[in-house]
């Protein structure tokens, strides 16, 4: 199961970083892509997010 979330969690930063590419690099005038990518860029970061401390808080720490 670690290993599934660590996979969604490289593809949703992977997404993250590459859709808010996209909506800062979209022209002006093209209001739909850039507010379009700033929704999938948030949603990878928060899936992103979401993976990474669900991983964190499976760590054992060590004594």
């Amino acid at each position: 199961m670690k290993q599934l979330i660590a996979l969604i969690c490289v593809i949703s930063w992977s997404g993250f970083w590459a859709f808010g590419y996209l909506a800062l690099s979209a022209d002006i005038q093209d209001q739909t892509q850039m507010v379009t990518a700033g929704f999938l860029a948030f949603a990878g970061f928060l899936t992103g997010m979401f993976t990474y401390m669900r991983l964190s808080r499976d760590i054992p720490s060590n004594p």
